[in-house]
């Protein structure tokens, strides 16, 4: 089939490629031109522009688009618009938030454009190891990219999952899961690592041994094995984690739908406390201590 991708980051890269190797025809763009001219010497069609990208596509056009959630989506989208035609279809693969998808498929109705949310995982590995695809949109738009979808996910990987948004909000909470999973291999791991009765436990053979026969063997604990590898105490990183907003909008939605969601509440909890480098609030407790038990206190 013919698309286009718009963004050629880390994800949408790898996607454009794999799509090729399944003899797709992919029109790229790409603010940074010696991506997109990678991308080219791969078998890629160059964009210099939207208007450019929409030119090049037939009806009924695709157009996937791999930019940063919120206003890059919007911007691209009214961008798109004066080169698309009823019955064109626009993929969100990004991480955006499912309520302003709703929002943007029901205005791109209007002017009778589908808009498709497509939830992807898969990370860096996803180029030879293939995607999860959690798909939202409208049955017939949906069925016209299915090609694409079943070249892009690894066997089993691909799933319609319903209407427009519903695609972001299955990867939302798939995201606020991750959050959880993350802080409970983060946890075990610095208990080891932090270990004052066995000093030289071997943090990556441990990690290793946990892939074979294990109730905890996963891709995240195959991606720890390689961590400790390179860098077996970690050492040349800092403890600084970021979140793209996936897991406030998964706690948010526990709250507005009466879930208990503690484990990923706290795991999103703890990313923001990886930000501080000394915690004020750490502070107050300490100070506190000190003040009505006498407990011992550590001078900055």
């Amino acid at each position: 089939m013919q698309l286009a991708m718009i963004g050629l980051g880390k994800m949408g890269g790898n996607m454009t490629a794999r799509l090729m190797r399944d003899k797709h025809s992919v029109v790229v763009y790409d603010r940074q031109a010696e991506t997109v001219a990678k991308y080219v010497a791969l078998g890629a069609k160059a964009a210099t522009d939207l208007t450019h990208l929409t030119g090049q596509l037939s009806g009924p056009r695709i157009v996937w688009i791999m930019v940063p959630a919120g206003k890059p989506v919007d911007e691209t989208i009214a961008a798109l618009l004066p080169g698309l035609s009823p019955g064109d279809i626009i993929i969100d693969g990004g991480n955006s938030n499912y309520k302003e998808t709703r929002a943007r498929a029901e205005r791109l109705a209007h002017n009778k454009i589908h808009l498709i949310d497509a939830g992807t995982s898969g990370g860096i590995w996803g180029l030879e190891n293939g995607y999860c695809l959690m798909v939202g949109g409208e049955p017939a738009p949906v069925k016209i990219c299915e090609p694409i979808f079943l070249s892009l996910a690894q066997k089993g990987g691909y799933m319609h999952v319903g209407p427009p948004g519903a695609g972001h909000y299955v990867k939302m909470v798939h995201n606020g899961i991750e959050y959880g999973m993350l802080q409970a291999f983060a946890e075990g791991y610095e208990i080891l690592g932090k270990s004052s009765k066995y000093t030289e436990l071997d943090l990556h053979g441990i990690a290793e041994l946990w892939q074979h026969g294990s109730v905890v063997q996963s891709w995240l604990n195959e991606l720890a094995v390689l961590a400790f590898a390179k860098d077996p105490k970690l050492e040349k990183l800092k403890g600084y984690v970021a979140d793209s907003g996936e897991g406030r909008w998964t706690v948010a939605e526990a709250i507005e739908e009466d879930v208990p969601a503690p484990v990923i509440t706290l795991s999103l909890l703890m990313r923001l406390r990886s930000r501080q480098e000394d915690s004020f609030g750490a502070k107050v407790i300490a100070a506190l201590r000190n003040e009505f038990g006498g407990h011992a206190v550590k001078g900055s």
